[in-house]
């Protein structure tokens, strides 16, 4: 009769379960793995080979097969020898037949049995509650799995604590939550000098968590104010802690169980591949994109990203997530993320204006500018033009509104967001204004007649698309917010067109 363990194997967050399955019969004395595991699960064998030697534990001399199913499903990673090791243990008869029922398994074996951490102790357990079962993990992974609530976790350090528990001569004490920190501080806007539209370019993108491109001349602080975003950004509410952390746990990301909610900020170098942004490798693992969800993206030097790397962000900038097709199945991400992009006017950066202005102009910034697509650009709701700082800018004294002043009036209009959501029914973590669409968005952000009439006939001169309109409708909305108006006015619409760049007297 065949022993029997449940495990879990990851497609994105998503953890399926997988049931190990041992049977030891007549034959050579051959330990034998199927059920389409990668390189990492095949090595099992000799890990549970020298972890069993480590306790001055035997394998058994006869054939030991060991069956991962569902059969079809590709495994991945380290995690499967700990259930391996508890199977063929429970076929032995060295642990109690029925003490591992109610129980899901997982984590890396080290040469001397103790048990070591492996990514994904979170969303583990979460899928074990789901499924019923409790968790067994490392014990260093204990604190993270303890987020789950209510799904029983045991952390032992080595086999051979785990199996005096459940053989009754040593039990284990359940772990605790790590701890829930509000993240390092951000650097203070007050810092910034003058720029006093794209402080106000700032404000507006941390309102409605709306995308956002700083174009200026190297020096001119661009960096500086995309840096200083996360100090304008709410706490992650307690359903997007959730969502972060699992994302965070796949990859790894996690120490000593201590979750934060502070909102991620990933700033990748331009030479990122697209699978360094979207995810993917030989092991599919979440990209930068995904380990930016329900926070910022700053893209720096946008136009020296490969096009095929910042067009393939375009579907996750509509859709929220990322799909990444393999011939072996599909593995979805979440990646709802503010995008902060940031560029020089043109290649050498003097752009066409000032002291040591190009003598390229405008052919420069015409060619450099073009890296860049225009359906991705369609998808940044604002676009900023940010001037050189002048040395009056930098003898000012600092400004009277630091990131305090500013995050209060955030926080406010965010609040409305939520509000207004709830009251339509709708989750919280599709409040902000930047994720309206349809009929939603036309029932929060209906214009005044005469700021539709304004709309109509910039869209009609400027060539404004679909996509372009709706933008500058939540664009719209979100200033109306900071305003705590109900209706979104004449003025809320001429100031998100401008920031499109289309003249209000269009």
């Amino acid at each position: 009769m065949a022993a029997r363990v449940t495990t879990l194997a990851f497609l994105g967050v998503e953890a399926r379960p997988v049931e190990v399955e041992v049977q030891l019969t007549a034959g050579e004395q051959k330990f034998v793995l199927v059920g389409l595991g990668d390189k990492a699960v095949a090595e099992s064998r000799e890990r549970v080979r020298a972890a069993f030697a480590g306790l001055g534990l035997a394998m058994p001399g006869r054939r030991i097969i060991c069956n991962l199913a569902p059969a079809d499903l590709p495994k991945e990673g380290s995690h499967y020898d700990l259930p391996i090791a508890l199977a063929v243990m429970a076929a032995m008869g060295v642990i109690p037949p029925d003490a591992l029922e109610g129980w899901a398994a997982m984590g890396e074996l080290s040469l001397d049995g103790r048990i070591t951490a492996s990514a994904g102790a979170l969303p583990a357990a979460v899928a074990a509650g789901g499924l019923g079962l409790g968790l067994i993990c490392p014990e260093a992974s204990g604190p993270e799995a303890a987020w789950a609530g209510s799904t029983p976790v045991l952390a032992p350090p080595s086999l051979v604590a785990l199996v005096n528990h459940f053989r009754g001569t040593q039990a284990l004490s359940p772990p605790e939550p790590g701890a829930l920190t509000e993240g390092a501080p951000a650097p203070d806007l007050s810092e910034v000098r003058g720029q006093e539209t794209a402080r106000r370019a700032l404000e507006i993108a941390a309102a409605g968590g709306h995308n956002l491109l700083l174009t200026g001349p190297p020096g001119a602080g661009k960096s500086m104010m995309a840096a200083r975003l996360p100090g304008l950004l709410p706490p992650l509410s307690a359903a997007e802690l959730l969502e972060t952390s699992m994302v965070h746990s796949v990859a790894g990301l996690i120490a000593r169980g201590e979750l934060t909610r502070a909102r991620p900020f990933r700033a990748p170098h331009h030479s990122a591949t697209m699978a360094a942004l979207t995810g993917g490798g030989a092991r599919i693992r979440p990209g930068e994109a995904s380990l930016a969800h329900n926070g910022v993206l700053f893209l720096d030097e946008l136009p020296e990203f490969s096009a095929q790397a910042l067009d393939s962000l375009r579907q996750p900038l509509e859709t929220g997530e990322i799909t990444v097709a393999r011939a072996a199945g599909h593995v979805r991400y979440p990646a709802r993320f503010q995008l902060v992009a940031a560029q020089n006017p043109c290649k050498c950066g003097k752009g066409g204006e000032g002291r040591g202005a190009c003598g390229r102009a405008p052919r420069c910034q015409v060619d450099y500018r073009a890296r860049v697509s225009g359906p991705f650009l369609d998808r940044i709701d604002l676009q900023v033009e940010v001037p050189a700082v002048r040395a009056a800018d930098l003898a000012l004294p600092a400004a009277a509104e630091g990131s305090a002043v500013v995050a209060a009036r955030v926080e406010a209009a965010r609040e409305i967001q939520v509000r207004r959501a709830a009251e339509a029914g709708r989750p919280e973590t599709e409040a902000a204004n930047a994720r309206a669409s349809g009929d939603w968005l036309q029932a929060i952000a209906d214009p005044e007649p005469e700021a539709r009439a304004l709309l109509t006939r910039a869209a009609d001169a400027a060539g404004l698309t679909a996509r372009g309109w709706s933008r500058v409708l939540r664009l719209a909305r979100t200033l109306a917010d900071l305003d705590a108006e109900p209706v979104v006015a004449r003025r809320h619409v001429a100031e998100a067109l401008a920031y499109r760049g289309v003249g209000a007297g269009a």
